[in-house]
């Protein structure tokens, strides 16, 4: 027993290493906690967990009722746990149940993006422009895009290098779009060290975003997952797609890769493959 709750504080130590909110940190020693006690009831021992036990674990937590989006939060949190004492196997294909629609992540169809683009433009604000089409063509936070300085943005290799909380940093690519809605706004305002500012040349705030989207129906979390989706329905790789987005957890990008595929489809598939002459 003694042995367990040592790995796990040392576990805990290497999550604050790692750059893990004291928030996280608490998280994933309650959940581990809990799969503790689960194993314990079932006479095993954490220290010994096998890919059964992870993925019989799961079924327990959801024959409980939890949701496939908690349930896979859980296993994220086991998944790390399996990686800090390099056994990663033992969570490699772990089964969780699909969400219904309401679990789905809510995104614009290329018609709803359009729409909203055009909306944006005859608001006739550069500033808001170019924030509409950074959040939908790049998909960062809204604090990422207001943490911007100008140093940030190479309009001529058309890329951003974006920081995340945890210190990571990435590039992304800029499309024709953004480069030319940054442009326009960047030469109207002429921002000196933050790129997206206040109508008092203050950093913008995540608040003023937020409240600004909403006047279009709009919220940046809708937009970094209609960017997400958007790459998935076009056949770019999970793991592109995941460097992209910022995802530290490749599993919060397979919520994307949904199929989208008619049943009708399905059914030709399946006559073209095993016609009578097969």
């Amino acid at each position: 027993m003694q042995g367990s709750s040592t790995t796990i504080d040392q576990f805990l130590t290497w999550l604050e290493h790692e750059g893990k909110s004291s928030n996280t940190i608490s998280t994933y020693h309650q959940e581990l906690k809990k799969y503790e006690k689960w194993l314990q009831q079932n006479h095993r021992e954490l220290m010994d967990i096998t890919h059964r036990d992870v993925q019989e674990y799961i079924l327990f937590l959801e024959e409980k009722g939890k949701s496939p989006i908690t349930t896979d939060k859980i296993l994220g949190v086991i998944r790390t746990f399996a990686k800090y004492l390099k056994r990663p196997d033992i969570t490699f294909d772990i089964k969780i149940k699909q969400g219904s629609k309401k679990d789905e992540v809510e995104t614009l169809s290329k018609e709803e993006c359009e729409a909203l683009l055009s909306e944006v433009r005859e608001s006739e604000n550069e500033r808001n422009i170019a924030i509409v089409y950074m959040l939908l063509h790049t998909g960062i936070r809204v604090s990422e895009l207001c943490a911007l300085n100008i140093a940030d943005i190479d309009l001529e290799t058309k890329q951003v290098s974006v920081s995340d909380t945890h210190g990571d940093q990435r590039i992304i690519p800029l499309s024709e779009e953004v480069v030319h809605s940054l442009s326009i706004y960047m030469d109207a305002i002429q921002p000196q060290e933050a790129l997206f500012v206040s109508k008092t040349n203050e950093q913008l705030t995540e608040r003023s975003v937020q409240y600004m989207l909403k006047k279009f129906h709009i919220n940046a979390q809708k937009l970094r997952h209609t960017f997400c989706q958007h790459l998935i329905d076009q056949g770019v790789s999970l793991e592109i797609v995941s460097k992209l987005a910022g995802h530290r957890d490749i599993n919060v990008t397979k919520r994307y890769a949904k199929s989208r595929v008619p049943e009708t489809e399905f059914e030709n598939a399946i006559r073209r493959t095993f016609s009578k002459d097969c």
